[in-house]
């Protein structure tokens, strides 16, 4: 236990380490908010991948593995493919644009008016994102160390709001770099090799396993759409991955670094749901699947190296926990207080620090309220595509598309997420699918009383 808790200590100096280091390098607003725009193709892909595999990917993975079987790889697979797509598709016109979030897409396309409202959407799935990261952080303490649940989140969250509140983006993307490579390490080289010895080698596995759990669609059709439907089309709006797609030095290493990445994504899926799989054989009779996680590293794993596989899944946690707070600092501090106040952007790293603070904050706060993982990250991308994703597709592709559509849309898709998750449960599938209709239905609408005339962004990009 003591070996497990110095293992940890040393991984959260090392990245407040990380975290002083990239104070040095953040001396303008584009360090601070796109580390200068400078990452080549290893730290590139290294930031994207541990920023969109956090703590659903990691905890949540396995739990569905543990549930599902292999078919639980589906949520990474969908978070993967979706940054395929963005990468080769959409990341060299977005590169080109030099923005610093996705609502200024929205401004140029619309008015601030959209900017402004959009802004509010993001924040909230940020918030949400970061969420997630810091329950999971809560949940495998907890079971590992005995600790409350409130002082994990208390010591991760803190963890994390100093790193990303002192250098931003290059604090981000050096941590990123460290975690990478510990969850690499951790889930490749070390938990599935040892759980699957555990369970009596792969043959064993096959054969002690439930039959259902290597079949590629036990978690059921509707869900793996879902999960498309609500991840996959996620990470083609997110702020938090498209503030990673402005750090590329080059639209060559956003498209191929950055699908390279999406690669690496499903995999950590496969191997995640593995994890499950082999869990559901040690420990069959789990009262809480969300647990699964750390009792299979607690069961498998010796002191030392338990605290490495903590280290591993803590850093997938940190790197979306960081990327939430610092992409909700940078809407707050770009977007909506400069509108509040009617004027631009300041430029000080004074402001956008004290703003990463108070987001991190708020996020550590929300985190000991809410105690699903899976449900809070689904929240938050059901809030992501109900919304947003009809204007942001409209302001790239259609050239009818107009202010009083985008706006209709966004808070017609909002309202409707919000009121099917109240009705049928924040797991039910109903929502997106309530919110998209909404937002499409009023966005074509209010597009065509109301047209404008502009261009779309994607033929100002292209230029």
């Amino acid at each position: 236990m003591w070996l497990d808790l110095i293992v940890i200590a040393v991984y959260a100096l090392v990245m407040l380490a990380m975290g002083a280091w990239g104070m040095r390098r953040a001396r303008s607003s584009d360090d601070y908010l796109v580390a200068g725009r400078r990452l080549g193709p290893g730290l590139y892909l290294g930031t994207l991948s541990a920023v969109v595999l956090g703590g659903a990917s990691t905890v949540g993975t396995v739990q569905l593995g543990y549930t599902y079987g292999l078919s639980g790889l589906w949520l990474c697979a969908a978070l993967g493919t979706g940054l395929i797509v963005l990468s080769l598709v959409l990341a060299a016109p977005l590169s080109r644009l030099k923005l610093h979030t996705i609502t200024q897409l929205l401004e140029r396309r619309y008015t601030p008016a959209a900017r402004t409202v959009s802004s509010a959407v993001m924040l909230a799935y940020d918030l949400m994102l970061a969420v997630t990261s810091l329950i999971a952080i809560g949940t495998l303490m907890t079971v590992l160390f005995d600790l409350p649940v409130w002082a994990s989140v208390l010591i991760g969250g803190a963890v994390v709001v100093i790193y990303s509140t002192i250098g931003g983006m290059w604090s981000l993307t050096l941590t990123d770099i460290v975690q990478f490579v510990i969850m690499t390490l951790g889930m490749i080289g070390l938990m599935l090799p040892v759980t699957v010895h555990y369970a009596g080698g792969w043959e064993a596995l096959i054969s002690r396993a439930d039959p259902g759990h290597f079949s590629l669609t036990a978690i059921g059709w509707d869900t793996i759409v879902t999960y498309f439907v609500i991840y996959f089309l996620g990470i083609l709006i997110g702020q938090d991955v498209w503030q990673r797609v402005f750090t590329a030095r080059s639209t060559k290493v956003a498209r191929l670094a950055g699908a390279s990445a999406g690669l690496y994504c499903i995999l950590y899926g496969v191997i995640g749901a593995l994890v499950g799989v082999a869990g559901s054989v040690l420990l069959p009779d789990l009262d809480n699947a969300n647990n699964a996680f750390a009792a299979v590293a607690q069961l498998a794993l010796p002191d030392g190296l338990r605290g490495l596989i903590v280290a591993a899944a803590m850093a997938a946690m940190m790197s979306t926990a960081s990327a939430g707070m610092l992409a909700a600092s940078t809407l707050m501090t770009r977007d909506l207080l400069p509108a509040l106040r009617r004027r631009p952007a300041g430029e000080g790293i004074g402001g956008y620090r004290l703003c990463t603070l108070v987001m991190g904050a708020i996020v550590i706060v929300m985190s000991l309220m809410v105690d699903d993982v899976v449900g809070a990250l689904t929240v938050a991308y059901n809030l992501l595509v109900g919304g947003m994703l009809i204007p942001i597709l409209g302001a790239l592709f259609w050239k009818r598309a107009s202010n009083t559509g985008a706006i209709a849309a966004m808070i017609a898709g909002t309202l409707g997420v919000v009121v099917f998750m109240m009705r049928d449960g924040l797991l039910a599938n109903t929502p997106i699918y309530a919110g998209l209709c909404a937002s499409l239905v009023l966005f074509v609408v209010g597009s065509l009383v109301k047209p404008d005339q502009r261009q779309p962004v994607a033929t100002e990009a292209g230029t």
